[in-house]
């Protein structure tokens, strides 16, 4: 088998390091830190894969080279987010070295550990927490530090890093390098979980706006994602998908493109049907003549009465997230009980560039260069789809076109390695627009029942949230390529519904995964929540999905935050308090107060009751809405600010402004931070406006960007401010999904702000809008 290709950054490193891919984990030379995986895997429930760096072995998480190069290896991979930079701020804050001197590897099964996925807003914590990126490079520093001692004859505590070197204090004649001291011998250390990490007060490359050093390739075309990969003798494929939902193969008619030039073969695998041809045309034209004879599909709901018809449907499972037993009581004590149902779609990912993936199989052994956010267990799963040895399998990370949970990254890669496989050769898939968006796994579809109950004073005492979602699918995971539609083809069976999409919170998750942030959440005699409602009760539902799902950005926390923060606002509508005041009357969370108290004095809060008094019920109506979550429970803190125009005649919603405050713990790289902040608000913005999947009695009919809307190139942008809380005395938390999940419900509490119009589903199309406006009385 041919040696799979590397990035340059990753030769230059292992070259500088004195490595070859091949015996990198043996060679002298280099400091090599190891320490346990299984806190970063706890987070998605699964242990390290095998063959991956257990708790008891070395692994080369940061090398010294000769020439005093520092590679450090992570297994949270850079998607567009800034994750890298992060990565690579870290390991040069901890180590004392520039920025410019630490060459960070990510995601490459062959030299990089089990981090399970690079997902959940888990990258940031995971890796600057203890027992992770982090405090291996600290555990390096603290060895360097003895060796110098030794070398030098000088107590460690009067020693001084900079630049890579290590002096005395005071006298810069005593002065060594990391180079030096390593001198080509091999070191292996464990990691020390009491190594001492420098404090955020005292970073030098920590905190500060470093650019990233994939932006210069990627405005000037020359960064080379996955769809760039070319091989020797590389062919190319397409896949034949079924026509309707729940089709299987009847029969595959391979003599209908025998004479089409460029074929080389008709691959079937159970129901999963592809072509190989010479080249991308080739293969375009044969997959679309080939004639495969389908059975008769499941047929689908009716989407016109989707969302009724939904909580009627059998329960795969429920989930009772608190429930302090007196919630109907109260209710039954309440001067006033409101309720209200909110609704949200199917949507979906809606990359800008279609999937795609290059396999490379020859005989028992295969090499995979994949787009997906977890590829130690793509290697077990593609193995599996392959019928081969997981330890057989080589998977290298290469960035496709943003995902943002569960594209079709991980679909196309199978689709890759059984065509490869059939073939015996490389083989390129990239999806077509129409493969990608009818099949891919969408984010869940979402009816939420709140209800709450008011004391004569207008207080909360109780608070009711039921929620129903259908699911059917994941991430691949342990054992499970029957996750994503090509496993499933290929006769592997799918979850029966997304673990981590619906409930199953990893931490108490207040104010996203079903609970309030106004609810206590308490558990045990112990409040895990943010707010003062002490009677409680929140219960999801898992019904079967007709389509695949899986997460997409913020799952089920963006839903849940939509239906809590607007209910929230009726709540405060109702006993006509100011939307703010009510809000932070309700909550306790120190932090979640303050991001809520930042965001809206950044935008000039207006104190008073929404609507806004005196506008016309024609023309233009301007408002502004706010929402706040504490994401996760455990894993950053965001406040939201909208302010809106409707005009009321045609339904046309325009957001002018978007004020946003973030706590994410000390802020590693502010120019990052905010990127990730502006990006959320605007696809939440896109999500909450445009964004929703459609079918028909037999398929999904969102196929393209005509039939799935989202914001268009072009668009007006608003005006988006970021308010950063920095608190360098707490641990790092996410900030990827934290402005997303609050956007849409600031954006609708801004409508009903400016029209005292109610929009309870999602997307907030001008039809909607005109038929709220229509019966708001």
């Amino acid at each position: 088998m041919r040696k799979p290709a590397m990035t340059p950054d990753a030769r230059a490193a292992l070259r500088g390091a004195g490595f070859s891919r091949r015996d990198f984990l043996r060679t002298s030379g280099a400091l090599i830190v190891s320490f346990s995986l299984r806190k970063a895997d706890a987070q998605f429930g699964f242990g390290p894969s095998t063959g991956s760096p257990a708790a008891n072995q070395v692994d080369s998480w940061i090398a010294i080279a000769a020439d005093g190069s520092v590679t450090a290896y992570s297994g949270k991979e850079e998607l567009g987010q800034g994750i890298a930079t992060a990565q690579q701020q870290l390991v040069a804050e901890e180590l004392s070295v520039p920025f410019n001197r630490v060459t960070l590897l990510y995601c490459d099964t062959a030299m990089t550990p089990d981090q399970a996925y690079t997902a959940g807003s888990q990258s940031h914590p995971a890796n600057f927490n203890r027992n992770n990126l982090g405090q291996a490079a600290a555990t390096a520093r603290e060895a360097l530090f003895r060796m110098a001692a030794e070398r030098l004859g000088v107590p460690a505590d009067q020693l001084t890093a900079s630049e890579g070197a290590i002096s005395a204090k005071g006298d810069p004649s005593k002065r060594i390098t990391y180079a030096q001291l390593v001198g080509g011998k091999k070191f292996s250390l464990g990691l020390n979980p009491n190594a001492k990490r420098k404090h955020p007060r005292e970073w030098t490359v920590l905190g500060k706006p470093v650019q990233r050093p994939d932006l210069p390739g990627l405005v000037t075309g020359q960064f080379e994602f996955v769809h760039n990969v070319r091989l020797p003798g590389m062919l190319h494929g397409r896949v034949v998908r079924p026509p309707v939902v729940g089709a299987t193969v009847v029969s595959v008619d391979e003599s209908s493109v025998k004479d089409l030039p460029g074929v080389v073969k008709v691959v079937v695998k159970k129901n999963f049907v592809g072509v190989v041809a010479q080249k991308p045309w080739q293969a375009i034209q044969a997959a679309n003549k080939l004639k495969v004879a389908w059975s008769a599909g499941s047929g689908l709901p009716s989407h016109a009465d989707f969302y009724e018809n939904l909580p009627k449907q059998k329960q795969t499972r429920d989930t009772l997230l608190v429930d302090s037993k007196d919630v109907e009581q109260k209710l039954g004590e309440a001067a006033t009980v409101v309720k209200s149902t909110y609704y949200h779609p199917y949507q979906m990912h809606g990359s800008m560039g279609s999937s795609c993936a290059v396999a490379d199989v020859q005989g028992d052994k295969a090499t995979l260069w994949s787009p997906t956010q977890g590829v130690w267990y793509q290697k077990t799963t593609a193995a599996m789809v392959m019928g081969l040895k997981p330890e057989n399998i080589h998977v290298i990370f290469r960035r496709g076109s943003g995902c943002y949970g569960l594209n079709g990254a991980d679909t196309v890669t199978y689709d890759a390695a059984l065509l490869s496989q059939a073939v015996g050769k490389p083989v390129r898939v990239q999806l077509t627009r129409k493969d990608e968006m009818a099949w891919e796994n969408y984010g869940n579809a979402f009816v939420m029942e709140e209800r709450a109950g008011l004391d004569a004073q207008g207080n909360i005492i109780a608070w009711d949230h039921e929620a129903w979602s259908p699911s059917l699918g994941n991430r691949p995971g342990p054992g499970t390529p029957g996750n994503v539609i090509t496993g499933s083809l290929a006769g592997f069976a799918a979850d029966a519904f997304s673990p981590r999409a619906a409930s199953e919170p990893r931490a108490f998750n207040n104010g996203s995964n079903g609970v309030p942030s106004y609810m206590a959440g308490t558990i045990g005699g112990a409040s895990h929540g943010t707010g003062t409602v002490r009677s409680e009760r929140a219960l999801v539902h898992n019904v079967a999905s007709p389509f695949w799902t899986g997460p997409l950005r913020s799952p089920a926390r963006l839903q849940n935050t939509f239906a809590h923060e607007g209910f929230m606002d009726e709540l405060a509508a109702r006993v006509k308090a100011d939307p703010l005041a009510y809000r932070l009357h309700h909550l306790k969370d120190p932090r979640l107060i303050e991001v809520v108290k930042q965001a809206a004095k950044a935008a000039n809060w207006e104190a008073r009751p929404s609507p806004r008094p005196g506008n016309r019920k024609t023309g233009i109506a301007a408002g502004r809405g706010i929402a706040c979550v504490l994401y996760e429970g455990d894993n950053g803190y965001s406040a939201l600010v909208a302010e809106v125009e409707v005009n009321q005649d045609t339904g046309k919603v325009s957001v002018k402004r978007m004020v946003v405050c973030n706590d994410v713990g000390p802020v590693s790289n502010p120019d990052g931070l905010r990127n990730q902040i502006e990006g959320g608000a605007l696809q939440g913005m896109s999500r909450a406006l445009l964004e929703e999947v459609t079918w028909d009695e037999q398929k999904v009919t969102s196929v393209d960007w005509r039939t799935y809307q989202t914001l268009p190139l072009g668009f007006e942008v608003p005006k988006i401010e970021t308010v950063l809380l920095d608190q360098p005395d707490e641990e790092a938390t996410g900030a990827g999904e934290t402005s997303i999940t609050v956007a849409a419900a600031a954006i609708g509490n801004a409508i009903f702000d400016a029209t005292g119009a109610r929009l309870r589903q999602i997307p907030f199309t001008p039809e909607r809008v005109k038929a709220a406006l229509a019966a708001r009385g």
